[in-house]
């Protein structure tokens, strides 16, 4: 999460006609202290019950865990990029993602 924080401005336009939805099955109370603390820019959503994460293939029902999927949402509903899983650590993901922003929002 901190890479999205880092790299914020860039890939996600400053927030502008961006919006980064963050969703876990963390509570909600744990997300908005740590969102506090490192100082996050984008929202994060509380998925207790994993039904976010089971439409979107994510929810791992065995471990009550979601996976780090990533999507890009067009602005008529319907997903324009994918990284599933999205691989954190290898820049390679920044560039393809930021690329696939850059062609809904230029």
């Amino acid at each position: 999460m901190e890479a999205y924080r880092d790299q914020y401005a860039k890939l996600f336009h400053g927030g502008k006609n961006v919006v980064l939805i963050a969703i876990s099955v963390d509570p909600d109370t744990m997300q908005a202290a740590w969102a506090r603390e490192k100082d996050f820019p984008h929202v994060f959503a509380s998925d207790p019950d994993g039904a976010v994460g089971t439409k979107y293939g994510a929810f791992i029902e065995s471990r009550k865990f979601e996976n780090r999927f990533v999507y890009v949402i067009d602005p008529s509903g319907k997903i324009a990029y994918r990284a599933t899983p999205f691989r954190e650590l290898v820049d390679q993901s920044y560039v393809d993602l930021g690329a696939a922003i850059d062609k809904l929002v230029p």
